[in-house]
């Protein structure tokens, strides 16, 4: 039995040990690290990181109106990006699961964005705001491509939208078609059977059962809202005057640009808080709405 103890011991370090070895090294230990750095005055380049306990966050919370302001910013983008990107994400499902002869090639299509990276994309769609919709403004007219998408606080915070919905939407696609092909077509037909039209099919039984889809839909659209950082960056760099800085370009700027690793570190251990929780809360919301086939 000590031996069979013994044995069971050793396979699991061969096996588990090495991946929980690199999990510490590149989590764990940054982490507690992070949080460490964030009750000091530490500026990156220094040895010596002097001990300031609270004063990080008290700034934070009471003396820092960037962050305040780049914190709104990051509420209105990610409530907007979450609605519009799942919803837009369940409509082509909705429509791609039909027997349409084009679908796998829309499928690939609306996928595609995702396939891009974020600060290519933005630099793509940074030259298609400024040189690509003031052509087509002179040509056509239009009014919609004149606007200055990037250059004034209303219109650039769209352009953000616009460019995380193109890039994610095809992503959470993907996952509505996985759950939607997978609800039991006996249950759709005795609904059309009983006379239930094709909403009131879509609202009371599609989407109640595929809603641990919509919950790791929303879990990610969430994240990646919250955490948006390379669309902002390429496309204004948090102007015009800061008005679509995020939280992690604040976080960012602060710790790589002002050398100030402390207060950076401060505000992405409040930001990481404040993630979890909303994460921690949707998930439960929605979980809890989950039915079975």
């Amino acid at each position: 039995m000590h031996r069979a103890k013994i044995s069971q011991l050793q396979q699991q370090l061969v096996f588990v040990g090495p991946s929980t070895l690199f999990f510490a090294i590149i989590i764990v230990i940054p982490f507690l690290l992070g949080m460490y750095y964030s009750f000091t005055d530490w500026n990156g380049v220094s040895n010596q990181a002097g001990w300031v306990g609270l004063d990080n966050f008290r700034r934070i919370l009471l003396e820092d109106a960037k962050f305040r302001t780049a914190f709104w910013f990051t509420v209105r983008f990610t409530v907007a990006g979450v609605v519009l990107s799942n919803v837009l994400g369940f409509i082509l499902a909705y429509f791609l699961t039909k027997p349409l002869k084009s679908r796998n090639v829309l499928r690939t299509v609306f996928f595609m964005p995702n396939v891009i990276g974020g600060l290519l994309l933005g630099f793509i769609w940074q030259f298609i705001f400024v040189k690509g919709f003031s052509s087509l403004g002179a040509a056509t007219g239009l009014s919609f491509f004149k606007l200055p998408w990037l250059g004034d606080e209303a219109t650039a915070f769209w352009g953000i939208i616009i460019v995380f919905i193109w890039q994610t939407a095809g992503y959470l696609m993907v996952i509505y078609i996985s759950s939607l092909t997978n609800v039991p077509q006996d249950i759709l037909e005795a609904a059309s059977i009983d006379g239930a039209s094709r909403m009131q099919v879509l609202r009371q039984i599609m989407i109640p059962l595929i809603m641990p889809a919509v919950t790791v839909c929303l879990f990610l659209a969430i994240s990646w809202s919250f955490k948006m950082f390379d669309l902002n960056l390429s496309l204004t760099k948090g102007g015009p005057f800061g008005s679509t800085e995020s939280v992690a370009l604040n976080i960012y700027n602060e710790a790589f640009v002002n050398n100030r690793y402390g207060l950076g570190t401060a505000k992405a251990f409040v930001f990481f808080i404040i993630v979890a929780l909303v994460t921690s809360l949707q998930v439960r919301l929605t979980k809890s709405r989950e039915v079975e086939a």
